[in-house]
């Protein structure tokens, strides 16, 4: 195994354009900090072994800190280009994305096509 290999960081890192589906209330960590639980959802067209694919998935997100607001001034429906990091949820049940930044977008383009 190389210096490289061993040196490196594992990378834990998801960006997601997506819509603001649901948005709780402001809560409080145990240190202090404000909390936003939400979900969002997304849809899009990707490519998979040469052939089109559709997906469409929801996820449950938390914010903490500063981008509170920022998630918040989104409201539900709003879109945005979500970057962070993904997490076992508190139960140890499913994932949780932990949201660091956002970058507010327009509504997505959805095509009518049966395809």
């Amino acid at each position: 195994m190389s210096s490289a290999a061993v040196e490196a960081k594992p990378l834990n890192q998801l960006v997601l354009q997506a819509q603001l589906l649901e948005l709780g209330l402001i809560r409080y960590t145990p240190a202090g900090q404000t909390a936003l639980d939400f979900s969002l959802k997304h849809e899009s067209q990707v490519q998979e072994a040469g052939r089109p694919r559709k997906v469409s998935m929801e996820i449950k997100a938390v914010a903490i800190g500063e981008i509170c607001k920022r998630v918040q001034s989104l409201g539900v429906g709003g879109n945005a280009l979500f970057s962070g990091f993904l997490a076992a949820m508190r139960n140890g049940r499913g994932v949780i994305f932990h949201i660091t930044a956002l970058t507010p977008g327009p509504a997505p383009v959805c095509s009518n096509n049966p395809d």
